[in-house]
């Protein structure tokens, strides 16, 4: 992700004060009264209508389109596409495009990911059609002059440069190269000073050209916006892209397992990674592994792991596991740091963790916090502002979890049996895990 990325494309103080709540937040049992939009053109977007305020948000994906399209020996191309597509397009150039979106109050900023490459926006009402037509000519028209795209590679290589001694990082790296070895998954997203250099803006130009297009777009809209308006905005924004995209294919990944990886690092902790396999996000078991995962260790300071490693042995700071459900592939990780002298007795703990939750699984009581918790914690998380909802839009269309999705869920977490959450445990836990530390060589 680029630097901008990080910062929500905000272009000033004045800017990031306009775009706060929405007059809505939708509780654990509050409906959101979600739409399905289709412009004439064929474009479909789904839509909350809010007009507490006179905002709109708009988030929006091109699937498939994230840094596993990047040609081999071009890494970290998607990713620097994303930090120019704000610096000048048609026949306004970087400074003068930039100081548009401050005059208008206008938030625009876009990202990749391994699958995905992403864009966030916001207007206010007053100003909407020309913040429309800005956010029109940035996917259609950029202009990737040399001195934008150099200063942003720039960014992006110094960020590169200082991660070679973050040992958190550096563990991140070989964690991934390890458990994803030969994959696009196995590789950085922001890509490495060498290939960055070799990115041309006729590289940029043609990923854009052969990616951004109507069959792998999913809009999210959140705001003072009527449908009819919205079908208008659909075409004004995204209807002179092609109709198709041109994705190159991209194969199956399954994690390497029973793997045992010491990088020798002279720094004052180990980091530990360890990799399991996970669970598709389409799979049926979908909830009982998360509801697993959060009690083993997704759950912050209520999980296992936390209780094992920080609060009884004073190991770590923290400790925490999460499922990564991504289009090709899953895994489901576990992470911590420790002193270096410590840090077998660490991975002894993990280990004893992972088979006592595959052999017995969760009590009732630990069920039940889990589905209290992530029942509860959906609504602050994903639905409290413009943004977030917005977001939460385009992720359901991406899972193609159909537009109720919001107001089911309860009932799918509600639906887990502990026997489901055992299966699931069993399933993912009972094999040979893969190791990675970070880390003094062990003397």
């Amino acid at each position: 992700m680029t630097m901008k990325a990080l910062s929500f494309g905000f272009k000033s103080l004045a800017a990031a004060a306009s775009f706060g709540l929405l007059g809505f937040a939708a509780g654990p049992a509050e409906a959101v009264d979600i739409q399905e939009v289709t412009s004439p053109g064929g474009i479909k977007a789904l839509l909350v209508e809010d007009h507490s305020n006179p905002l709109i948000a708009v988030n929006f994906a091109f699937k498939g389109g994230g840094s596993t399209q990047d040609p081999d020996g071009k890494e970290g191309l998607s990713n620097l596409l994303t930090g120019l597509l704000d610096e000048g397009a048609g026949d306004i150039k970087s400074a003068d495009f930039q100081a548009k979106l401050d005059d208008l109050g206008v938030s625009m900023s876009f990202e990749t990911g391994y699958d995905n490459l992403t864009g966030s926006f916001r207007t206010i009402t007053d100003f909407e059609d020309e913040a429309f037509d800005l956010l029109h000519l940035a996917l259609t028209e950029p202009r990737f002059d040399e001195e934008p795209v150099n200063r942003i590679r720039g960014q992006i290589v110094t960020g590169i440069l200082a991660d070679r001694n973050d040992p958190e990082k550096i563990a991140s790296k070989v964690f991934r190269e390890t458990v994803f070895a030969g994959h696009p998954y196995s590789r950085p997203d922001e890509g490495a000073a060498e290939s960055l250099a070799a990115i041309t803006a006729d590289d940029l130009e043609q990923f854009r050209a052969r990616v951004f297009a109507k069959d792998d777009l999913v809009v999210g809209v959140v705001g003072d916006i009527t449908p009819e308006a919205l079908k208008k905005r659909l075409d004004q924004v995204f209807g002179s892209l092609p109709e198709k995209a041109d994705l190159k294919t991209v194969p199956m990944a399954e994690p390497v397992l029973g793997k045992t990886v010491n990088f020798d690092l002279a720094v004052p902790q180990t980091n530990i990674r360890v990799a399991m396999p996970g669970v598709m996000r389409s799979d049926d078991d979908f909830f009982a592994a998360y509801l697993m995962n959060h009690i083993l260790g997704g759950g912050s300071f209520t999980s296992r792991l936390y209780e094992e490693i920080r609060e009884k042995r004073g190991l770590a700071y923290g400790a925490y596991s999460y499922l990564a459900s991504y289009d090709h592939g899953a895994l489901l990780g576990i992470g911590t740091a420790t002193r270096a002298d410590a840090a077998p007795q660490t991975v002894g703990i993990i280990r004893e963790e992972l088979q006592r939750m595959a052999e017995e699984g969760p009590s009732e009581q630990e069920l039940e916090k889990a589905k209290a918790y992530l029942k509860g914690s959906y609504a602050v998380r994903n639905l409290d502002s413009s943004l977030a909802v917005a977001q939460t839009l385009v992720g359901i269309q991406l899972d193609d979890l159909g537009k109720d999705y919001i107001d089911e869920r309860q009932a799918l977490i509600d639906a887990v049996t502990l026997d489901d959450v055992k299966a699931a445990a069993k399933k993912l836990l009972d094999v040979s895990p893969t190791v990675v530390t970070v880390g003094p060589a062990a003397s």
